[in-house]
């Protein structure tokens, strides 16, 4: 069964495809054949301005986390039982008002977007009638190909694919890093944010083996982002790149607070 045929659904992509190409429309003067692709970032900026009260709430809670991680690590070398290290976790948690899975919440709220734009470029037709963003192009990409598609026809450019999952790759590593560093090393395993349900919050180390897998957690967008259609890739990069600067100026904000 195709989801997108069922009324709400199909209602909901095609007024997300009347606002695509309504910001392609405007700003056609200047993009000319890429005003679809550029619609596409606009929408996701507009997305993220929205989501933006998110991204305080998390970042909130890693400064929280951050200040609980030499309690954490105490109650960690204090306890030894699993079940009752994590009651007492919870409680700490709940004492001091923090979430351990704050870090969750941008990336919850955005799944219905992605899933979305993702719909909207890979269905020929919207509400019963054509969709007109798939005769659109970057850069000579149609913007509804994936890079499999793209690779094995050859009737299109490959490079504006290798520019985006390189740009994101780059963004996601620059985000781990500086996860990390923030984290002030309170993590013991690489690429697992502090608190994330992975690691269980900051103090407390990963089970063995698991942080070589964590290491790599934060690259499933990019390998995503191949398998997508272009258009996808070019909403994740944007809000990658938005993320990443959206963490930096809210964590010097915030911690001075």
């Amino acid at each position: 069964m195709d989801l997108s045929a069922f009324p709400p659904v199909a209602v909901v992509l095609d007024g997300l495809l009347t606002l695509v190409t309504t910001l392609g429309t405007v700003v056609e003067p200047v993009a000319g054949p890429s005003a679809a692709a550029l619609g596409v970032v606009l929408l996701t900026l507009l997305v993220r301005l929205v989501l933006v009260p998110v991204g305080v709430s998390q970042v909130r809670a890693e400064i929280g986390r951050r200040r609980l991680a030499p309690a954490v690590a105490a109650l960690n070398r204090r306890i030894t039982d699993p079940e009752a290290r994590q009651r007492a976790l919870t409680a700490l948690y709940a004492s001091e008002k923090v979430s351990p899975l704050a870090g969750c919440l941008p990336t919850l709220a955005q799944a219905p977007v992605l899933t979305a734009v993702y719909s909207l470029f890979a269905h020929a037709e919207i509400a019963g009638h054509a969709n007109t963003l798939l005769t659109h192009t970057l850069f000579g990409t149609p913007l509804g190909a994936n890079l499999f598609v793209v690779l094995t026809s050859g009737a299109a450019a490959v490079w504006p694919f290798v520019v985006l999952l390189a740009v994101l790759a780059v963004v996601v590593e620059v985000g781990r890093r500086l996860n990390l560093r923030f984290a002030g090393g309170s993590v013991a395993a690489p690429g697992a944010s502090v608190g994330s349900p992975a690691t269980g919050g900051p103090g407390q180390e990963a089970p063995a083996g698991l942080g070589a897998m964590l290491r790599w957690v934060p690259f499933v967008s990019v390998v995503f982002a191949a398998f997508a259609p272009l258009a996808a890739g070019i909403y994740l990069v944007t809000s990658a790149t938005w993320t990443l600067g959206e963490r930096a100026v809210l964590r010097r904000v915030l911690t001075r607070a």
